[in-house]
């Protein structure tokens, strides 16, 4: 079996990414106590020496290759690393950013974690000051980061940025720029070898890019997981349609529907792009239709990003209207823009849907309290990309994870639907 040692595995979090670094670290630490355990059992048997000998010395071995690199205590079996590297964020007067790393990184996998899409109060200066930053703030904060990295010369660096900024702006129609893609060719030259992120807007972007190597995540596990939790049972599933909100989300749907194999459904959507959305009453929408039919039947719909929300308040009323049942959507990367939260709690009231299920790739601390939120955790999904990244195996299985996905449907049907059974 082979042992991972990871002395030399380190996560940095901007201010914004504190939270969702600490739950990948906790999957980490899991998962390295788990092969450490596992690893030492082994030996054991292999060599006839006790299993608390053998963690006692691998325990040595990775505390003479990392001194300090461990949380040591005597009731474990192993010592639980410490991966989180600590750092000083400072403010100053005139907006700038200052990265102070406190602790060595020389020679590691460093995974640098930010959040840019965090529109709750950050503390920085050693804590004394609280401020909201905007997208741009959290960007900039990256940049000084890995700048700061770079000069502590790790064997690599990795950017996990669940939400991937300017992705919006991945196609030119007049004189504007491909801002998604210099976002990647700045944190290339910056010094990023690859990028993590989930559920990217637009494949269009990476063709932008020169050398940095680029990991899209998708959390449809997690969110069929959480839809079939919301069922009363696996029959409930036989009256859904999977409507596509718009054609940019047809493959999305497609591959929801194919895995759940209910019918898929289409909203045609024409936009005015002279207007800009504001939020959820003043969109560029001008003309919608169904193509397909959702009357007497339940609808799931599923989207990479939810901005204002105006398009998908605008989606879920126009099914309603056409005769549908419990409308759920699914949304990779819920933004929540400005109003939104209050124009879905008017939506909700108003009977315009069930349920919406996001992800944790985006902090939040209102959205959660709303009964209507359903929020799943992808913390342990990233923490698997980083581990098999770290360990150089096949990212392959956890990027497309189809066949994992149809298998577990299939074994919902047959164990009768009992809540616990979608593993």
């Amino acid at each position: 079996m082979y042992y991972w040692n990871p002395a030399n595995l380190a996560v940095l979090a901007c201010p914004g990414a504190e939270n969702f670094a600490c739950q990948v670290t906790a999957h980490l630490k899991t998962h390295y106590r788990h092969i450490s355990e596992k690893f030492a059992a082994d030996m054991s048997k292999r060599y006839a020496q006790p299993v608390e000998e053998i963690a006692r010395q691998i325990n040595f071995i990775t505390e003479i290759v990392s001194p300090g690199s461990s949380h040591y205590a005597e009731n474990l079996k192993s010592h639980t690393p410490k991966f989180k590297v600590p750092a000083r964020f400072s403010m100053f007067a005139n907006g700038e950013f200052k990265c102070e790393i406190l602790s060595s990184i020389r020679g590691k996998d460093l995974f640098i974690f930010q959040d840019v899409e965090n529109h709750c109060t950050v503390k920085m200066n050693d804590g004394s000051e609280s401020r909201i930053f905007s997208v741009n703030d959290h960007l900039m904060a990256l940049y000084v980061t890995i700048d700061a990295a770079v000069q502590a010369a790790p064997e690599s660096i990795t950017v996990v940025i669940p939400v991937y900024p300017y992705s919006r702006q991945h196609k030119r129609k007049g004189r504007e720029g491909l801002t998604a893609s210099r976002v990647g060719l700045m944190l290339e030259m910056l010094g990023a070898n690859r990028i993590i992120t989930l559920d990217i807007h637009s494949q269009e972007i990476i063709n932008g890019f020169h050398n940095i190597k680029f990991e899209n995540l998708h959390a449809s596990y997690q969110i069929i997981k959480a839809l079939f939790n919301l069922l009363q049972s696996p029959a409930e599933l036989e009256n859904f349609v999977i409507v596509s909100p718009d054609t940019g989300a047809v493959d999305r749907n497609k591959f929801y529907a194919t895995a759940l194999k209910r019918p898929l459904a289409l909203l045609y959507k024409e936009r005015d792009y002279s207007r800009i959305s504001r939020n959820a009453d003043e969109s560029n929408i001008s003309t919608m239709k169904l193509l397909g039919d959702v009357h007497g039947k339940n609808v799931f719909m599923a989207d990479d990003m939810l901005g204002t929300g105006g398009t998908l308040l605008k989606a879920m009323k126009f099914l309603k209207e056409e005769g549908a049942g419990k409308v759920i959507a699914a949304i990779s990367l819920p933004l929540f823009s400005g109003e939104a939260i209050k124009f879905f709690d008017e939506a909700y009231a108003k009977g315009f849907f069930y349920r919406i299920i996001g992800t944790n790739a985006v902090t939040h601390d209102e959205l959660l309290k709303r009964e209507w939120y359903v929020s799943v955790n992808v913390s342990k999904l990233f923490a698997q990309i980083i581990t098999r990244l770290h360990q150089k195996l096949s990212l392959s299985s956890l990027l497309d994870n189809r066949e994992v996905i149809i298998k577990s449907v299939a074994a919902k049907g047959q164990a009768g639907g009992s809540p616990g059974l979608f593993v």
